[in-house]
């Protein structure tokens, strides 16, 4: 069995990655508060401890583990070294060369997949790996998100179950809501 995540995971999670100013988001929205996943997934005892946090919400019945290509490649890894479950990364679109494949790495019909973000706002980018693994005939068991800054809402919205390390509030997205222990609600 995996350990418990630390009390203060979540406040050491925000406190290495919560940056105040005028930033454009990935939704093209602006926002005073930006979390740089790269400050916690580039720091190793924060991404271990993050990485058995995550591990920890994984329900039984997960035979793999998948994220979206970019920064929570680095956290699906580390998660799948904790867990030793088989990864795949999902591209935005199809490669147009090689094996010409959107779902890269193991990811076959039938598997029971935890589907893994890093910062999530609006849930878009989860949302197209999601359908993309269904497609390939995987079934998401659950979607784990590091930060939900509100993207959480709109996957549960698209009947995914949802589970996050922290839950930060959507209006300006300081503090965390709740506790940090990945149940649902916050949003």
């Amino acid at each position: 069995m995996l350990p418990a995540m630390s009390d203060d995971l979540a406040e050491r999670l925000l406190a290495a990655s919560e940056l105040h100013g005028d930033f454009v988001l990935s939704s093209g929205k602006r926002s005073p508060v930006y979390f740089d996943k790269f400050r916690f997934l580039t720091d190793p005892p924060l991404l271990k401890e993050l990485a058995r946090a995550v591990a920890a919400l994984l329900p039984d019945g997960i035979t793999h583990l998948a994220a979206p290509e970019g920064a929570a490649t680095l956290l699906v890894a580390a998660v799948a070294l904790q867990t030793h479950l088989p990864l795949a990364v999902v591209r935005k679109e199809p490669k147009p060369y090689g094996t010409m494949s959107q779902v890269e790495g193991h990811a076959p019909p039938g598997a029971q997949v935890g589907l893994i973000e890093d910062v999530s706002t609006t849930g878009a980018q989860v949302l197209r790996a999601a359908r993309a693994l269904e497609s390939a005939g995987c079934q998401i068991g659950i979607v784990v998100l590091a930060i939900d800054r509100g993207g959480g809402a709109r996957l549960r919205e698209a009947g995914y179950w949802v589970k996050a390390v922290v839950n930060v509030e959507a209006g300006d997205g300081a503090g965390p809501v709740g506790d940090s222990s990945g149940e649902e609600g916050g949003d």
